[in-house]
């Protein structure tokens, strides 16, 4: 039951429980009738919306990708990782987030306009960051993008204004600089790696001296063309000089092919005939000693050495005769009793069955 005082009870009606109607008109009846009772709801509102509110101002959280800086009465405190914090409210401790875990990106000489698998990209009205003068007075169309990230959020907010337009302010003076110190055809062709790579170094130098906080992670050149009005006679000259290099390609190739193989063959000719010139020194050589061995022997013993000398050369003289017949120098005529060559043959036919005829041929 209701405690009510005297005369501020609820009226009832046959013992009925008052609707809900009636019992908030019965309360405005009443903080109308009583103004110091009627400031305790609205002194209740307030303290409610200020305990919600120190509630909202005392914490706030940080995603993995971002790092806070916090600050005290406007001065720098500390950094936060990502999670849960807990902050002074109602403007003592204010919270400033930067994106540190994501690679970002500045691009010159043209714009991304809708990134995707197929990108597209707007070149038109970028030209003054594109065209720069090579070292030997030609007009180049250089489009690079810049990546990095940062590596001190403190730095990155308080050492430098805007970061950003300081990255793109160093970026497009380096890469002007070192074009401008080469060759058009090197910076069109086989100088873009060394460029990237020097230019992210001397980037990253200027922006540690400037102490912005950045760090530099590459370099690309996009796209390195000569401007329109003249690449058609540029890839005219360009198509001249790669018929060139293809000529002095295919007559160094034919060179290779031809020059080592005549040296080749001269070479064996040469060692042929060195070959052949000590054999027959040697070989003239050895006789010579042979004869002067013989000559000596035979002074001492000429009949012996005359013998053994007929000897040895109709030995030899006889090895290379198939058929040799002696006979009686006084014999008037001979008559061949005895064929020696008919009965080795047929005695060879013998001992090998396989080379007889068979029957019917």
């Amino acid at each position: 039951m209701w405690e009510r005082p005297p005369g501020r009870r609820m009226p009832e009606r046959d013992g009925q429980p008052p609707s809900f109607e009636e019992i908030i008109k019965w309360i405005k009846d009443r903080y109308k009738s009583s103004p110091s009772s009627s400031r305790q709801p609205v002194i209740l509102l307030i303290l409610v919306v200020l305990i919600v509110l120190v509630l909202i101002n005392s914490y706030y959280t940080v995603d993995p990708q971002e790092t806070a800086v916090v600050l005290r009465f406007g001065r720098y405190t500390e950094t936060a990782d990502a999670g849960l914090h807990f902050k002074i409210p109602f403007g003592i401790d204010s919270v400033r987030k930067v994106v540190t875990g994501r690679v970002l990106q500045r691009e010159y000489g043209y714009r991304t306009v809708q990134p995707d698998v197929r990108s597209r990209f707007v070149e038109k009205g970028f030209e003054e960051e594109s065209l720069m003068l090579s070292g030997d007075l030609n007009v180049v169309n250089l489009q690079w993008t810049v990546q990095y990230k940062i590596k001190d959020p403190v730095q990155y907010l308080f050492r430098v204004n805007v970061v950003e337009a300081t990255l793109d302010d160093i970026s497009e003076s380096v890469v002007r600089r070192i074009v401008g110190n080469r060759y058009a055809d090197e910076v069109l062709t086989v100088g873009r790696a060394s460029i990237a790579d020097q230019a992210k170094k001397e980037i990253q130098e200027i922006m540690d001296t400037y102490s912005t906080g950045l760090q530099i992670v590459t370099v690309k050149l996009q796209n390195a063309n000569h401007p329109n009005p003249v690449k058609a006679a540029f890839n005219e000259v360009n198509e001249a000089r790669q018929e060139k290099e293809r000529m002095i390609n295919d007559a160094q190739q034919a060179y290779n092919q031809k020059i080592p193989k005549a040296m080749g063959e001269a070479r064996q000719t040469v060692n042929q005939a060195e070959g052949y010139a000590l054999e027959r020194v040697n070989r003239s050589e050895g006789e010579a000693k042979r004869f002067q061995d013989i000559l000596a022997e035979y002074s001492k013993a000429p009949d012996v050495t005359r013998r053994r000398m007929y000897l040895e050369s109709f030995e030899a003289l006889t090895a290379r005769i198939d058929h040799l017949y002696v006979i009686d120098e006084v014999q008037k005529g001979i008559l061949p009793l005895l064929d020696l060559n008919k009965m080795m043959g047929h005695n060879k036919a013998q001992a090998d069955p396989t080379s007889q005829p068979q029957k019917g041929q």
